[in-house]
């Protein structure tokens, strides 16, 4: 199944959080910090939202930073995504 988003949202899937540290030392799954970092997987097609032109910004394969609290979970095909509007992506990571 393939998700279309709509308007000025992006559909994006977290990274994964980093099991150990820089000295080593390995994490267990309550300690890792949960990163706002995810890679975006679909970009809607942008156009008027609210009577104001939105123009993309991202594009598919851009890994980003995002709103702590921002856009809807969602689970498709057992793999979790959240979809967001453009403008809850704080930076792209070049």
């Amino acid at each position: 199944m393939k998700i279309r988003p709509l308007a000025d949202r992006v559909v994006i899937k977290k990274v994964e959080a980093e099991e150990k540290t820089a000295s080593g030392i390995i994490l267990p799954g309550s300690a890792k910090e949960q990163p706002q970092m995810a890679q975006v997987i679909e970009v809607g097609p942008g156009g008027f939202v609210d009577g104001n032109e939105v123009k993309m910004e991202v594009e598919v394969g851009d890994k980003v930073i995002y709103s702590k609290y921002a856009g809807n979970e969602v689970k498709i095909d057992s793999e979790e995504y959240i979809i967001l509007r453009q403008s809850d992506i704080l930076a792209v990571i070049e």
